[in-house]
């Protein structure tokens, strides 16, 4: 089965509103094996709601609306679909009752203009659930079906779970289940984890001409790596569970420790650094950070972990050089280096007593220091008597972004040396 997701409100167009029911929506039609292809978003237009409606109908074999089903002049998505249905609206007395009831029991005044609400297409019907004022509607066309759910978030997934869901198993009479893993890799560009996994695709690919399963999807992102997503579709979970981890095998094989994080579904799990507290914890280490350009952005990060409280002792933000040269022991300039660095993290680890010292320092922009342009950072790790630094080159990024990749880096390396310790 194909279901397509259209969203309406000239507001999603305009950014106003992020998009997030068609997200929530796609991932509850992967759980059940259902293929979503397209995601439409269209505004506040009769005829641009219909054209969209009919194109998805014509590819899909249902399609869920979201949102134009209130009140006011501009929801309109009610009479969208009788018009590709082909009939009139009606009022439904029983529905317009219960609003009524609704305002009544909130001790709300029932406006007129809120009996547009009770109106349906013929042939349709409203579903059971009441979540809000707007009722959801099961609309069929030919034997396909639109179900029209309500935008504001909390009423689309009551109805979508209790109305939606069973009649999309219903039509569908088999049962299939989609499964995705996850890989969270950080170090090599998009085009190079591509590269490192096209004998694995071809593999794929081979055998089955048509559709891979299980399929390999790449997700960049600046910021957060590169996030390398498997999904299998079987008869059942535990199946597709079984695919995935036998594929999850072969990537991590052709990634190595590239890959710091997989798997689950809560995503501060997979921050770098948290990922980095967990490597600690487990070892009974302790942690602290000497910043400069950072500002306490290094910090800050690893007290938005629960539970960092185990191992990070604190920080110390030398952002003026006299700090660095008085309390972290730096000898002398240049403070932008690989050596000053170094010493930053011997020194917080000495003055916070603590086994592990992280060190960043460098030029956030936008003007050059020491002769240096903006973006050229120094990081350092200590572990025990070992120090390990490293330059990054960031230039061409705004401060912020300097910044961000700056403790996003040093946590990595921080990670890679744990391993490999």
């Amino acid at each position: 089965m194909r279901c397509e997701i259209v969203a309406v409100g000239t507001e999603l167009l305009l950014g106003q509103i992020v998009d997030t029911n068609s997200t929530w929506i796609a991932e509850r039609l992967a759980a059940l094996g259902i293929d979503c292809h397209f995601q439409t978003r269209v505004g506040d237009n009769l005829a641009r709601i219909e054209e969209t409606l009919r194109l998805a109908l014509a590819r899909a074999d249902a399609v869920i609306v979201c949102g134009g089903l209130g009140p006011t002049q501009d929801d309109i998505t009610r009479q969208a679909i009788a018009n590709v249905m082909g009939v009139p609206l009606q009022r439904d007395p029983v529905l317009l009752a219960r609003i009524e009831a609704i305002f009544h029991q909130r001790g709300r005044p029932f406006a007129d203009i809120n009996a547009v609400q009770a109106d349906v297409p013929v042939g349709a019907s409203p579903m059971a659930t009441v979540a809000g004022t707007a009722p959801g509607l099961i609309c069929p066309v030919g034997d396909k079906q639109v179900y029209a759910l309500p935008g504001v978030p909390w009423e689309m997934r009551a109805m979508f779970e209790a109305d939606v869901l069973p009649d999309l198993q219903r039509r569908r009479g088999d049962a299939a289940t989609i499964v995705s893993h996850t890989l969270y890799c950080w170090g090599p560009g998009e085009s190079v984890i591509a590269a490192q996994l096209a004998p694995r695709l071809q593999v794929l690919d081979a055998q089955c001409q048509l559709r891979s399963n299980p399929t390999i999807a790449f997700l960049a992102s600046d910021f957060s790596g590169v996030r390398v997503r498997l999904t299998a579709k079987a008869a059942d979970a535990e199946e597709a569970r079984r695919m995935l981890e036998e594929e999850a095998r072969e990537v991590r094989a052709l990634l190595g420790d590239a890959v710091f994080s997989e798997g689950g579904d809560d995503p501060v799990h997979h921050l770098p650094e948290a990922v980095a507290l967990r490597l600690l914890a487990a070892r009974g280490k302790t942690l602290a950070v000497a910043e400069s350009l950072t500002g306490g952005g290094i910090g800050a990060r690893l007290t938005s972990i629960a539970g960092a409280s185990r191992v990070f002792r604190g920080g110390i933000v030398a952002y003026a050089d006299d700090v660095k040269f008085e309390s972290l022991g730096v000898p002398t300039e240049p403070v932008v280096s690989e050596e000053a660095a170094a010493y930053m993290a011997r020194g917080v680890c000495r003055v916070l007593r603590a086994d592990v010292g992280l060190a960043a320092t460098g030029v956030a922009g936008p003007d050059s220091q020491e002769g240096l342009p903006p973006g050229t950072v120094c990081i350092a790790v200590t572990l025990g008597d070992d120090v390990t630094t490293r330059t990054l080159n960031l230039a061409g990024r705004s401060r912020e972004q300097v910044r961000t990749l700056t403790a996003t880096w040093l946590f990595d390396m921080l990670r890679r040396l744990i391993l490999d310790a």
